[in-house]
């Protein structure tokens, strides 16, 4: 996970736009943020929310936080914030936060939930974060930061469509950075377990109780993460105690690389071998 020493230019001053910001971790992430010096954009889809929060902020730091309502399952929404992006050259970081899981195992859900689930969880984040790295990279300055989930890692012990959707933003945020390390533009997946968020409640869902003295506050997860932007993490999982873990993962993965083209098919699916 650890690709520097400290390094606070990977986290801009400028101004944060946050999405997902009306509470939990988005909510926390613009605290904290606005602490650390920042002008805010909250984008949420509940204005009386964010008009309330932003005030927070506003009485508490001083710092200029405004407030974009948007639904971020929508086109509409999407197109929004894309185009705030796109057109606010104060823009520095953007915090792609807004997200949603289901009830019940992926055969419980219908297809509409399943679309709004992928709309919110993999277009939406995809398209912003597509919108703030082409204006990053032209100006040489920015990062993005992705939050996904570790159950991308664990796809058998959650909902599939959920699971995935995180999976995906890890993979989105990987490639990224790869393209991005030399233009001034910094990504960063951030990889949360089990955390005290309304989502759960949303859901009808007992976090305490599925998993008892192992949900991290949403105000922990955010002090990792932001050490991890500020150390030039590219994944950060703020619950994982031992970094080599990752090491090892990430050696397996590009062990097999050399191996996952080739002309031939392995022999072991050769006629007489299966």
């Amino acid at each position: 996970m650890m690709t520097g020493v400290k390094n606070m230019s990977n986290s801009p001053k400028g101004t944060a736009l946050v999405t997902g910001a009306s509470g939990g971790i988005g909510a926390v992430y613009a605290q904290r943020l606005a602490q650390r010096g920042c002008d805010l954009i909250l984008v949420a889809r509940s204005k009386d929310r964010l008009h309330e929060h932003a005030a927070r902020i506003k009485a508490e730091s001083g710092r200029t936080v405004d407030i974009l309502v948007a639904d971020l399952s929508t086109a509409d929404g999407i197109a929004t914030v894309a185009g705030r992006l796109e057109q606010d050259a104060s823009i520095t970081l953007l915090i792609n936060n807004a997200g949603m899981m289901l009830p019940g195992a992926f055969l419980d859900n219908d297809a509409k939930g399943t679309v709004d689930l992928i709309t919110l969880n993999v277009t939406a984040p995809t398209l912003l974060a597509s919108a703030a790295a082409k204006v990053f990279l032209a100006r040489k300055q920015g990062a993005i930061v992705n939050i996904g989930s570790v159950v991308s890692l664990l796809p058998e012990m959650f909902g599939g469509a959920y699971g995935g959707s995180k999976a995906y933003i890890l993979n989105l945020s990987q490639s990224l950075a790869a393209q991005l390390k030399d233009g001034g533009v910094h990504v960063q997946a951030v990889l949360p377990g089990p955390t005290r968020t309304g989502i759960w409640t949303q859901n009808g869902l007992d976090p305490d109780a599925m998993m008892p003295g192992k949900i991290m506050a949403a105000e922990d997860l955010v002090e990792a993460a932001l050490a991890g932007l500020d150390a030039g993490e590219t994944v950060t999982i703020p619950s994982l105690p031992d970094e080599a873990l990752w090491a090892q993962f990430e050696a397996s993965r590009f062990g097999m690389a050399p191996h996952l083209a080739q002309r031939d098919i392995a022999a072991r699916y050769r006629a007489g071998n299966v």
